[in-house]
């Protein structure tokens, strides 16, 4: 994995996606800042970024994870990125099915195919509230997450271990956030006898 550190960036996926098109770089990449103007967030939001946070995109050649269901990578990488910040101490859950929390949200996660490539954004509140959002509820440096996470990604859990993880998760949470049904094997959740997959 290479990291390309930006002191500033409107968004680090806008950066990355540009960067890809144009074949400066290559993937595994992952491009982060602590800085973030104008960053992207789900169904066409933005995310408000406050300096000394933690924003980060990073690709992957689309192969590499054929073994996650394609509608579901989000939770796949969002769940992974949680139980990185819980084995660094936090108490943070995931909400179906991309969003990182404590009593509010801390943070997002945001995956797209782009040719043959996955890409993925991640924007977390390690320092600051933005809003009606909250911040991580442990002090440890950026870098330091990034590593953790990085270094548990790239063993590949399979995607059977994490979502059965998930739905223990996901029954005892989904009260909290308000979600009716049951969680599939393949991440959709079940609801009258209707799957529902996400969007993100």
């Amino acid at each position: 994995m290479r990291f390309i550190y930006l002191k500033e960036v409107d968004s680090t996926q806008k950066y990355l996606l540009k960067a890809l098109k144009n074949s400066v770089i290559k993937p595994p990449v992952c491009v982060w800042s602590e800085y973030q103007t104008a960053g992207i967030g789900t169904r066409g939001n933005s995310w408000i970024g406050e300096r000394g946070n933690l924003f980060f995109s990073f690709a992957y050649l689309k192969n590499e994870f054929s073994f996650v269901p394609i509608q579901s990578l989000s939770i796949y990488f969002g769940f992974i990125f949680k139980k990185t910040l819980n084995n660094l101490g936090s108490k943070a859950v995931l909400k179906w099915p991309n969003d990182i929390y404590l009593s509010k949200k801390i943070g997002g996660v945001l995956t797209q195919i782009v040719e043959n490539h996955i890409v993925c954004g991640i924007g977390l509140n390690t320092q600051k509230n933005v809003g009606e959002f909250e911040s991580l509820d442990i002090k440890i440096k950026n870098d330091k997450i990034l590593k953790e996470y990085f270094e548990t990604l790239q063993t590949k859990p399979s995607w059977e271990m994490i979502i059965d993880e998930y739905k223990r998760e996901f029954e005892l949470t989904k009260d909290f956030f308000g979600i009716e049904g049951d969680l599939s094997d393949d991440g959709a959740i079940i609801k009258n006898n209707k799957k529902v997959y996400s969007r993100r």
